[in-house]
Formats: C-alpha cells, sequence, structure tokens
C-alpha cells in the first residue's frame, strides 16, 4: 500500500513538472531581447523589464520592423522605448509625411496606387514647404551632440506640450509653430515623449531632399 502510494506521487511529481516545462518552453522570448537584434555583437540577453506590458512590447516589436531606416536600438528598456517611439512616429503620428522631402521613394506612393516605399535618404530631415513655413529637421543634429533637431529631452518636450518655436521663424505671425500638430502631440504622455525622442535620437542624420 504505501509503495502505491510512493508511486502515485512520484507520477504525480513527474506530471506536474512536464507541465511546469511546457509552459515554460512554450512562452516565446520577445524578439527585442534576442542576441541577433541587440546594437552590439554579443551583448546580452534581457528578460523584457516589467514596466512594460505585453501589448507595448508587442508595438515596440512592430515599431523597429517599420522604421524606414536602419536604428541603433541598443537592447533591454532602451530598446523597448525606441520601438515604441518608431511605432508612435511611423505607425501613429504620420511623422513623414510633413518631414520627409520627398516622403516617398521613387515608385513608392500609395496614393498612386503603389507598395508603400517611404523616402530613407531624407527621412525627418525637414524641407516641406506648406505656404511661408517650412517644416523642421527632426534628424541628430552633428554640430549639437547628435541631439534630435538640437534639442534636448525636456526642450524637445517643452516644444510639443506648448508649441514655442525656439527657433522664432516667423514671429511676426507666431511665437508659435504653424503646421505641426503639436496641440494634438501635447496629450500624450511624458513616457510616449520620451519614446519618440529616443527614436529620434536613434536614426541617422539626414538632410532634406530638393
Amino acid at each position: 500500500m504505501k509503495r502505491n502510494l510512493m508511486l502515485v506521487i512520484a507520477f504525480a511529481g513527474v506530471i506536474l513538472a512536464g507541465k511546469v516545462g511546457i509552459t515554460s518552453a512554450s512562452k516565446p522570448s520577445p524578439d527585442l531581447f534576442n542576441k541577433e537584434n541587440a546594437a552590439e555583437p554579443g551583448a546580452p540577453q534581457f528578460a523584457p523589464p516589467q514596466e512594460f506590458s505585453q501589448a507595448e512590447i508587442e508595438r515596440a516589436q512592430l515599431g523597429l520592423a517599420i522604421s524606414p531606416v536602419q536604428t541603433n536600438a541598443g537592447f533591454g528598456r532602451t530598446r523597448v522605448l525606441i520601438g515604441l517611439g518608431s511605432y508612435l512616429v511611423n505607425g501613429v503620428g504620420g511623422c513623414n509625411d510633413c518631414h520627409t522631402n520627398p516622403p516617398y521613394a521613387e515608385g513608392g506612393d500609395p496614393f498612386r496606387g503603389q507598395p508603400t516605399k517611404v523616402n530613407p535618404t531624407n527621412f525627418l530631415a525637414g524641407g516641406v514647404k506648406f505656404g511661408p513655413f517650412t517644416s523642421r529637421n527632426l534628424t541628430p543634429d552633428p554640430t549639437k551632440g547628435n541631439r534630435p533637431a538640437g534639442m534636448t529631452l525636456e526642450q524637445f518636450i517643452r516644444v510639443i506640450r506648448t508649441g514655442v518655436d525656439r527657433d522664432e521663424l516667423h514671429t511676426q505671425i507666431s511665437p508659435l509653430l504653424q503646421v505641426m500638430p503639436w496641440p494634438v502631440y501635447a496629450k500624450m504622455s511624458d513616457r510616449d515623449l520620451q519614446s519618440i525622442y529616443l527614436y529620434l535620437s536613434s536614426i541617422p542624420h539626414a538632410e532634406p531632399g530638393e
């Protein structure tokens, strides 16, 4: 009797261990943290930071996949934030339409029924005319510490929150940015804006096209 009881307990233990093993093995590890996706060869793998939900990690993965230019995305928490920034810039905000000149590569204009291909050469470098206004270059400025549009994170958030034009290009019209939909983006969370800033920091410097 005792021997039979011991066999039952042992068998139950094997079944439980098998279930735990299957559950652990079947849970996918987000591609964001794979070595081959890290910025530096041999960079360590990181478990997903607990502060991010599965939905955020999925958006970050999509954001990195849809970026029209290669990013220096690093790994770990920063990589997730950069991915989220790309998701907001390229999948939600439509920044390319106003800040890339021309916005689409030859043969890649979706408004002409062509397969979409964003112009990577002049990506987010500005130069699009809107009457007296011209969209600004959002890419890292090598003359200002490679900061996006030459701004620190605090300056970037202030511009988006208030619309104040730091370059004061049209003070005769208004001290605020025109055309740029900052009143909408001002409603975004601090982490959203930080993510966008980190993404803009990670893309190559570019110059506007003709």
